[in-house]
């Protein structure tokens, strides 16, 4: 009876666990909001082993790359991090050519002098967070506009991040929590020396293209490999041949005893933006107005930029990565539209408002301070709405022209020429930033097949927005070209100094106003900027006001109305911790998906007449012959992907996934189609994170690549925990396993 009974015990835990967690939790909240949930799942450590500030922690081995596009982690003591292969796939492309394609045939450095420098990737870690919500709040006061509320929240940013600083990449930033209810200063150190050291062939690290995007089961080995380096003294450095891998303050040990059902995890990243307080106003613009207009954009963006990709090899090194960034979230927003429909967002959300709204009006005090909330918003998105498709037709199409940012590096030099021509000093100045753009837009640009993406974008402006909506840039094509965008486009293309370095080149030595300001490229960038700024913008910046003050409103009422829920903010790029289980899940009615893929699915979806789901020979090789080495699991096979309800968005990309000891199991890559509208609408049955498994990244590594010098500066932890004997191993503070001592390591 007793056995039966823990048996159902178990049972009813593992129904609970598989259930989404929901949160994209703050680090320096984790000890008194959410360290105790964490235990009843399986942590085994402690909240200040993730974060502490006078001490190393998890924290310091997390990565931010750039300002907060991807995530990724230690995983040495030399400097080494793994992130994704898409989210290195930027600089795997700028590295290749037809003679040397890394991004078809993938790259190692055997040693460190092979490494490649990155030019402009940063990365950044994590110092500290500030909670400074008393001293921001005591400068703002309820009958303050929002104008001047926004003004003093602007000026006391200035003020708390420059107190921070002094020493070399030491920066801070300011961040709003909970729509403007609560502040925090978020404190990094940014190095400037970041290296390529290896990267599976596109084959392995996008294998299943756009189909298989956001999809399970995954058999993707998104990962790439990254090395930080400093000054000789350890300190942030430009790059130089001098300079020394960085050591960490902490990196994360690997394990290779996988993963089963059940088994905890967490998620350290950066995630993106989510928009999980949005009201159902905002649902109903973005289904009806917003994701419409961009899936329609995106989608012929990607058609014409496919038939010159597929045309010429060149062509399709060169916008490899531009492709990518435009499909992935041309997907996405089909999905989200899918999902929000599916599960009847705009009806729960409006229902969740209309009982808050009766909350609030119960009580005269409630009402008095949180009582607009919702006019706020049904007015300011009313407002919106007139202007949100003209404004999503700019940003997409019009901003979407190569040729018109190329204008707007220039548009510098274009001021100094009107204000200032005489001052040689100011010209010469815009003159080489232009040089600098240039040399950077030049690089991956081909005319030919911007030239058709510019007219089919501008026609679509024309096509589908209000002509008073239209940038004055219309007038012209409708008067002198009869509305003909492609006879427009030959025209520009042919002429302008945007589109051709040669020309570009040319006027630079010898820059002059009347030339830029006849310039057809110059007058259709102008056009578009300022129809934005003088009537796109301001009006859509005064709908915000409403909007602003609605949710700061009604956020502080649905938490007042619940204290006892454990909250968390939107994610806006600062680093958070998600923590759930290993699990699969139901899509859909008589469906359900396992929790891990293997070696098998690759070889079934093989088919090397479709580039989504080419093999490489090697691999072909290795798995048919299942030469899995230690990297096999306990059945003997090859593990490539696992799901967990962790909750994370874009950003997260790259992020580490762990284990109860804090020890690397994976790698984040992506979301699950059937929660597609998770960013705004948490879903616990359906939302699931997908990962790469680390034995497949080390299996490639070692196996496929060759490169088993790389695994062999990590810390890898082979024998389970349980079968430790408990001497060995290391402790923290509170008697927790401490993750930077791995007794099982090699």
């Amino acid at each position: 009876m007793k056995k039966l009974y823990l048996l159902l015990s178990a049972a009813i835990l593992l129904v609970s666990s598989v259930r989404a967690h929901e949160g994209m939790w703050l680090l320096n909240k984790l000890q008194q909001v959410n360290e105790s949930q964490m235990r009843e799942l399986g942590f085994k450590l402690t909240a200040q082993d993730i974060y502490a500030i006078n001490q190393s922690s998890m924290k310091d081995a997390v990565v931010r790359m750039g300002p907060g596009f991807c995530s990724a982690e230690m995983v040495s003591d030399q400097g080494l991090f793994l992130t994704n292969h898409h989210c290195g796939y930027d600089a795997i492309q700028g590295f290749s050519s037809v003679e040397h394609d890394y991004l078809t045939d993938g790259f190692w450095a055997m040693t460190r002098d092979q490494e490649l420098n990155v030019p402009g990737l940063t990365v950044s870690y994590l110092v500290r967070i500030d909670d400074v919500t008393d001293r921001v709040l005591a400068e703002l006061s309820a009958d303050m506009s929002e104008t001047d509320r926004a003004a003093k929240i602007d000026e006391l940013a200035q003020t708390l991040q420059g107190e921070v600083g002094g020493e070399d990449g030491i920066s801070a930033t300011l961040k709003t929590m909970f729509e403007g209810n609560e502040f925090y200063l978020f404190v990094y150190r940014t190095y400037r020396d970041v290296r390529l050291v290896g990267a599976p062939p596109s084959a392995i690290g996008k294998f299943g293209g756009d189909t298989d995007n956001w999809m399970w089961p995954r058999h993707t080995g998104d990962f790439s490999m990254f090395r930080v380096y400093t000054g000789k003294d350890g300190e942030p450095a430009d790059y130089s041949p001098d300079n020394i891998p960085y050591e960490p303050k902490w990196h994360f040990p690997v394990s290779l005893n996988g993963v089963k059902e059940g088994d905890f995890a967490m998620i350290m990243g950066y995630p993106g933006s989510t928009d999980r307080f949005l009201c159902s106003e905002g649902v109903k613009l973005a289904l009806d107005v917003e994701q419409p207009s961009r899936v329609k954009i995106r989608g012929r963006k990607l058609e014409l930029m496919k038939q010159d990709m597929d045309a010429d090899p060149a062509v399709r090194i060169q916008y490899a990565s531009k492709y990518a960034q435009v499909s992935n979230y041309w997907k996405y927003f089909i999905g989200q539209q899918r999902g929000l429909k599916r599960l009847h967002v705009y009806d729960k959300k409006k229902q969740q408002e209309d009982e808050l709204l009766e909350w609030v009006n119960a009580d005269p005090d409630r009402k008095a301070e949180w009582g607009d909330f919702l006019t706020l918003l049904d007015n300011g998105y009313t407002e919106r709405g007139k202007f949100e498709k003209a404004t999503t037709y700019m940003q997409e199409a019009a901003f979407g022209s190569e040729m018109v940012i190329m204008g707007f590096r220039m548009y510098g030099l274009l001021n100094q020429l009107r204000t200032d021509p005489d001052d040689a000093t100011k010209v010469a100045a815009q003159v080489v930033r232009v040089q600098a753009a240039a040399d950077d837009f030049f690089k991956d640009y081909h005319a030919p097949t911007d030239q058709k993406i510019t007219a089919a974008m501008f026609r679509m402006i024309h096509e589908d927005v209000a002509s008073d909506l239209q940038p004055s840039i219309m007038g012209t094509v409708e008067k002198k070209f009869k509305g003909d965008f492609d006879k427009w486009a030959a025209k520009l293309f042919s002429t302008s100094v945007l589109t051709d370095r040669a020309r570009l080149d040319a006027f630079l030595a010898k820059p002059n106003l009347k030339t830029l300001e006849k310039d057809m490229g110059m007058q259709t960038m102008e056009s578009c900027l300022m129809h934005y700024r003088a009537m796109l913008g301001p009006a859509v910046d005064a709908a915000q006001v409403d909007i602003d003050k609605g949710y700061r409103l009604m956020v502080a009422a649905m938490r007042a109305k619940d204290p006892g829920r454990m909250w968390y903010p939107n994610a806006n790029s600062t680093m958070r911790l998600t923590y759930g289980v290993v699990g699969g899940y139901h899509p859909a009615d008589a469906v359900y998906y396992d929790y891990r893929t293997t070696y098998r699915g690759i070889l079934e979806k093989e088919d090397n007449t479709d580039e989504e789901f080419m093999v490489p020979a090697r691999e072909h090789e290795l798995l048919v012959n299942k030469d899995f080495g230690r990297y096999a699991d306990a059945n003997g096979d090859l593990d490539i992907c696992f799901l967990s309800n962790c909750d994370i968005t874009g950003g997260n990309s790259g992020s580490p996934v762990l284990n109860a000891y804090g020890e690397l199991i994976g790698i984040a890559f992506d979301g699950n189609w059937e929660a597609m509208s998770g960013d705004i609408a948490f879903e616990p049955e359906l939302q699931r994170t997908i990962s790469v498994d680390i034995r497949y990244v080390l299996w490639i590594i070692d196996k496929f690549a060759g490169a088993k010098h790389l695994v062999d500066e990590m810390t890898l932890v082979t024998k389970p925990h349980d079968e430790v004997p408990e001497a060995e191993l290391g402790t923290s503070t509170e008697g927790a396993m401490a993750p930077s001592v791995p007794a099982t390591a090699n």
